[in-house]
C-alpha cells in the first residue's frame, strides 16, 4: 500500500510540477518510447536470469506491495512451537519426539501454529536441527557453524530477485537513452520538415532520457529496496530458531531459550515477556504455568 501511495506522490508531483512550469503532459506520452524502454528492460532480464529467479522477482514484487513481512503473530507462532518442542525434547523418549519432524503437517503440536507449518522451508529449518539435537552428539558450536552457513546460503537465494531487479534499475537510464537515440534518428531524417514538426521529434525523443531515469530512481529500484527489506525481516524467523536452539542445547530451561530468540526481534515488533508466557502457557499452547514454573525453579 506504501508502495501505491509513494509512487502517486511522486507521479503527481512530477507531473504537476511541469505544468505549473508551462509543459504540455501530452507532449510526455510517447507510447513508443516506453514500449523500447521496457520491453527491452524486460528482455534484458529475462536474458540475465534463470526461470526460477524471474518467477522469484514476481513473487518478491507482490510480497513487497503487500510488504508480506512477519507479523506479531508468526513471531508468537515459532516462540511457541519452539518451547513445545523443546519440553517434549526434554521429558519425552527419542521415538515420540522423533514422530514430530518425521510428519510435522500431522504433529499435535505443529499443527497448533498453523503459520510455521505453512512456512515450509521454515518448517524443514526447524525439523532438521531437532533431530540433529535428538541425535545427541553434535557439538554447540558446529551447530551453530552449520545453522550460520545454512542461514546465509538462505539469505543468498532470497536476494537473488533483489540483485536482479537492482540491476535492471541501474539499466534503465541507458535503455533510456538508446530509446532518445532512436528518437533523434528519426528526427534527422525530418531535418528538411517545419521547425515545429522538428521540435515535436526531438520532444519525444528526449522522454526516452526522462523515462529511463525516471522508471529506474522512482519506481523499480525503491520496489527492488523494498523487496530486500521484507526478505530479510522473514530471515528473522530463521535466527530466532537459531538462537532458541543453541541455547537450548547450552542447558537453559526452555523459558529461558525463549528469551535468547525473543531477543533478536526487533524492538518495534518485539512481542513482551507477558506476550510470550500467555502464548506458551495458554491452553493448546506449549505446556501450563506449573509445569514451566517447575522447570524455570
Amino acid at each position: 500500500m506504501t508502495i501505491i501511495v509513494g509512487l502517486v506522490i511522486t507521479l503527481g508531483c512530477v507531473l504537476g510540477g511541469f505544468m505549473a512550469m508551462g509543459g504540455h503532459v501530452g507532449v510526455i506520452w510517447q507510447p513508443w518510447e516506453y514500449v523500447i524502454i521496457c520491453g527491452s528492460a524486460f528482455g534484458t532480464f529475462i536474458v540475465a536470469n534463470p526461470m526460477k529467479t524471474i518467477k522469484d522477482s514476481g513473487k518478491g514484487i507482490i510480497e513487497a506491495f503487500k510488504h508480506s513481512v512477519p507479523k506479531k503473530r508468526e513471531y508468537l507462532d515459532v516462540l511457541g512451537v519452539l518451547y513445545a518442542l523443546m519440553r517434549e525434547l526434554r521429558s519425552k523418549p527419542r521415538n515420540e519426539v522423533e514422530a514430530h519432524f518425521d510428519d510435522p503437517e500431522q504433529s499435535p503440536i505443529f499443527q497448533k501454529f498453523p503459520s510455521v507449518v505453512k512456512n515450509d522451508e521454515l518448517l524443514t529449518f526447524i525439523c532438521d536441527y531437532c533431530r540433529l539435537i535428538i541425535i545427541g552428539n553434535a557439538r554447540t558450536h558446529e551447530i551453530e557453524s552449520l545453522m550460520d552457513e545454512e542461514i546465509q546460503t538462505i539469505k543468498h537465494d532470497k536476494l537473488k530477485a533483489y540483485h536482479s531487479m537492482v540491476t535492471i534499475s541501474e539499466a534503465f537510464p541507458a535503455l533510456g537513452i538508446v530509446a532518445a537515440v532512436l528518437g533523434v534518428i528519426k528526427a534527422m531524417g525530418a531535418l528538411d520538415q517545419a521547425p515545429e514538426y522538428l521540435g515535436a521529434l526531438i520532444g519525444a525523443a528526449l522522454v526516452g532520457t526522462f523515462a529511463g531515469i525516471f522508471f529506474s530512481y522512482a519506481v523499480v529500484s525503491p520496489i527492488a529496496h523494498n523487496i530486500k527489506i521484507v526478505r530479510e525481516k522473514k530471515l528473522r524467523l530463521y535466527v530466532i530458531v537459531k538462537q532458541t536452539l543453541l541455547a537450548f542445547m547450552n542447558g537453559a530451561m526452555p523459558q529461558i531459550a525463549l528469551e535468547h530468540g525473543r531477543k533478536t526481534i526487533s524492538a518495534y515488533e518485539r512481542p513482551t515477556i507477558d506476550e510470550v508466557e500467555q502464548e506458551t502457557l495458554a491452553p493448546g499452547g506449549g505446556g501450563d504455568a506449573a509445569a514451566a514454573r517447575k522447570e524455570a525453579a
